[in-house]
This record gives C-alpha cells, structure tokens and sequence, in this order.
C-alpha cells in the first residue's frame, strides 16, 4: 500500500531527527499528514498512542528509546494495537539496540532501523528489517547493478527483497567489522551490560541531585542517559569546561529539536555511560559539575 492524500503519519516529539525529516519529506510528496503522539512526561504511552489513531492512520513510526532522555516505551504493545486498527509500524531501535535484545517476529514490527556505530561499530551503516511482504511491495529509491533481474531496451524486472534495495558494491568491511561489534556485545551478555548501566547511572543520578544549580530533566530514567543543564546557562557554555578536563560530553539539541522546544529549553548537557565507563569515571564527572555549576552561579 502506497502512502496518499489525507491519510496519517503518527510520530511524536521525541524522535531523533532521522525519525522526523524522512516523513516530512514523505507527506509533502504524498500529501500524507504527519500528526503527534502527545506525551505524558515525556514519555510515549499506549494510551496517548491509541488516541491518536484515526482511521486514516497508515504509519505509526517511534523511537524503542529515546536518544535525548532516555525513555523507552512498550513497542509490542503498540505493535499489537496497531495491527489491529491496519496500520504499519517502523521502530527506531538506534539507541535500545545497545544495551536490550531485540526480537523482531516477538515485537511484530512491520520494520525497525538501528545503526552499526551506536554498538561500537563502524560508522555510516546500519541495518534496516522489514517484513518480507511488505519489502516485495516497495519500489527500490537506488538503481545499478545486482538489483535488476531482466534488462531489455526500454524495460527492467528487478529482484526480490532485500536485493533491489541493494545496488551496487556493498559496505563489505563495514559489514564485517560490524558482525564483530554485535559479536562482542553479545558475549557480554545483554543483562549484563543492563546491570552495568543501571547501576552507573544510579549512581551518577544520587550524586547529581545532590549539586545546587542543575535542571535534571529526565530524573526517572533507567536508560544510562542524563539530559541536564545548569541554571540559566547555554550548554554550549558549560560544556567547555567538561572539554577542559577531558570529560566527553554532548551538548546541544542532540538532533531532537522538538524535544528540546517540548522543554522549552534552548538545548541540553547529556552524559551517557556505557560498558567501557567506571565509577571512576563517574566521580571525575561529578567534580567537574560541581566545578562547573559553583563557576556559573556568577553568570546567573
């Protein structure tokens, strides 16, 4: 099914930028609508899901967990709701991919992304899953070699999912190195990374709100996310002083812009914590907060 005048795309507020211009450029195409899912604390509940369904919503495309707070929500029960009311679902699984084990046949997503750097891979690739039935439906948006089946003058057959949407000589070494990456998260353990994080960011978290002059906007997440600022003061600003002591952080709108205007902050601090941080790192951090929110309390 081809995407038409006045039917619906759902997506909301929370999604990283990937999620949002795609669809955007889709409507204006299509002369589809996009319409939000609206958020109960910042989060995507089912209930705000199923409100916004309406019977010309053809697409519901949402993050698993947020890249800007953290948040996850429940994408098989949405699925299931979904399914039931005849629209597809597209989950972006950038951020859950790292640290929750995906089953995409138990979620029953119609399709869902991730991207290799995310997982300690090589960047600039990514996987995209799709349901077979209805990859065989898509037309393919890159044309060259391997994708066509018969060529003759003037007419062209192509070949059956996944290989029409991948022309030409493909991301070898990337493929491979990212094989690797999934490998070594793998034997980890997916529980074990989870432990790892919770227990960081449980950590980070007590200590944070112990410090005078921060916004915490995002103090029930269990994903090692923290989106933070100090008061009255640009993140760009006070990211300099992480920088100066060699702390990597990010600083900005994260490539969620309208999660930023839902704020209604101009952007934020983020630190994320994965299997390669320590308590060590943590304690270094939250000196330099404290070093950082006693040095701006001037500014305000």
């Amino acid at each position: 099914e081809v995407l038409k005048e006045n039917d619906e795309i759902l997506i909301s507020e929370l999604e990283h930028a990937s999620n949002v211009l795609p669809w955007y450029k889709i409507a204006t195409l299509t002369g589809a609508k996009i319409k939000f899912i609206k958020l109960v604390d910042s989060k995507i509940t089912l209930e705000e899901v199923e409100k916004a369904i309406t019977p010309n919503t053809k697409l519901i495309s949402i993050t698993q967990a947020s890249n800007f707070l953290g948040y996850t929500c429940d994408v098989k029960a949405i699925c299931e709701v979904a399914h039931e009311k005849g629209a597809v679902v597209c989950v972006d699984a950038a951020q859950s991919s790292t640290f929750m084990k995906i089953d995409v046949k138990d979620l029953d997503c119609d399709f869902l992304a991730f991207s290799a750097h995310k997982m300690m891979g090589p960047t600039g690739f990514g996987i995209l899953y799709g349901k077979q039935k209805l990859l065989n439906k898509m037309n393919p948006i890159e044309f060259g070699g391997d994708m066509n089946d018969n060529v003759e003058l003037f007419d062209v057959t192509y070949k059956d999912a996944p290989y029409k949407f991948e022309t030409g000589t493909p991301s070898i070494a990337e493929a491979i190195a990212f094989k690797e990456a999934i490998k070594y998260i793998e034997n980890i353990g997916y529980e074990n990374i989870q432990k790892h994080e919770k227990a960081l960011l449980d950590y980070a978290m007590s200590k944070l709100k112990e410090i005078d002059g921060l916004d915490i906007y995002n103090p029930t997440t269990e994903t090692a996310i923290i989106a933070y600022n100090v008061k009255g003061i640009h993140p760009h600003d006070v990211a300099t002083i992480y920088d100066e002591n060699n702390i990597a952080l990010r600083a900005g709108h994260h490539c969620a812009q309208l999660v930023t205007k839902w704020l209604g902050c101009l952007g934020t601090l983020r630190a994320t914590f994965y299997i390669y941080n320590d308590y060590q790192d943590i304690d270094k951090f939250i000196e330099v907060t404290k070093q950082a929110a006693e040095y701006f309390k001037e500014w305000v």
